[in-house]
């Protein structure tokens, strides 16, 4: 994707909350939204990773920015990083819910502690950080951006813990965005095919430890800058839904309407392997 500097100042001065915000997607959007005039907030693990970007985003993009070290799992936490954020910026603007982690196992071999830890980051993160930002987006007519995946709408093999978290972000914000109605808040939900982040270097298998895993023969992979570019376009516009370009429509079109012909002929491709992890 060409990427340009729009001239829009739809969110100079806006204030942008994302989480997971130092690296992959996370960060190229940080620096996407900078580029734009917009102050971030960025919640993240790694305290010296965040204090690098916001000195980053300061020498070079002129921007206030606030790097605050966050386990979104933890409400307490992401309720007190909130609660600093808008008494330093007076308010959240853009809700960016962005961190998450993944894990290659099969579910017979996933251990509960792995379904939990999933869905804590993944799922219960977004619930942290949009039940505490939600009265100031409200107040200023904000922005909810949810990180969600091409496993939103179609299964992938060895990810049921990662899939079943991202099925329920659909449910919830596809909820929250209807209650939300005549609030002037917008919801979107993003969902990225495969991106080059270092999102597997930290991949859980089943017995939640960390196990970097192989690249996979996946197709089509787009940068974590097209991705963000993306996004910044689509919030822009203000869009309900953004299904990327690398994501194939014919798998979104038999996963839907022809799944026995999905699981035969595309889901072991999309899920970039051509055997199971114990070799069956």
């Amino acid at each position: 994707m060409q990427r340009k500097v729009f001239a829009s100042k739809t969110f100079e001065r806006k204030v942008v909350l994302i989480s997971g915000g130092c690296a992959g997607i996370g960060r190229a959007l940080a620096l996407r939204f900078a580029q734009a005039g917009a102050r971030l907030v960025l919640l993240d693990l790694d305290q010296d990773a965040l204090d690098s970007l916001v000195q980053h985003l300061r020498d070079h993009h002129n921007v206030e920015a606030l790097g605050l070290c966050c386990d979104v799992a933890d409400a307490e936490r992401v309720q007190h990083c909130v609660t600093l954020a808008i008494e330093l910026f007076g308010g959240i603007d853009v809700l960016i819910n962005n961190a998450g982690v993944t894990h290659r196992s099969t579910f017979a071999e996933t251990s509960l502690e792995v379904f939990r830890r999933i869905m804590d980051i993944n799922y219960f993160g977004a619930v942290h950080c949009t039940q505490a930002a939600l009265p100031s987006l409200i107040d200023r007519h904000g922005q909810i951006i949810v990180m969600s995946s091409l496993s939103g709408f179609s299964p992938l093999l060895y990810r049921s813990a990662y899939n079943a978290s991202k099925h329920a972000l659909h449910g919830l914000f596809e909820t929250l965005r209807c209650e939300l109605l005549g609030s002037g808040v917008g919801v979107m939900l993003v969902c990225p095919g495969f991106t080059a982040t270092d999102l597997r270097k930290n991949a859980l298998v089943g017995d939640a430890s960390i196990a970097a895993q192989p690249p996979l023969a996946m197709g089509r992979v787009a940068s974590a800058q097209d991705v963000a570019e993306a996004i910044y376009r689509a919030a822009l516009k203000r869009k309900r839904l953004l299904v990327m370009s690398n994501v194939d429509w014919r798998a979104r079109l038999l996963a839907r309407y022809f799944p026995r012909l999905f699981e035969r002929v595309l889901l072991p491709r999309m899920s970039g392997i051509r055997r199971s992890p114990s070799g069956r």
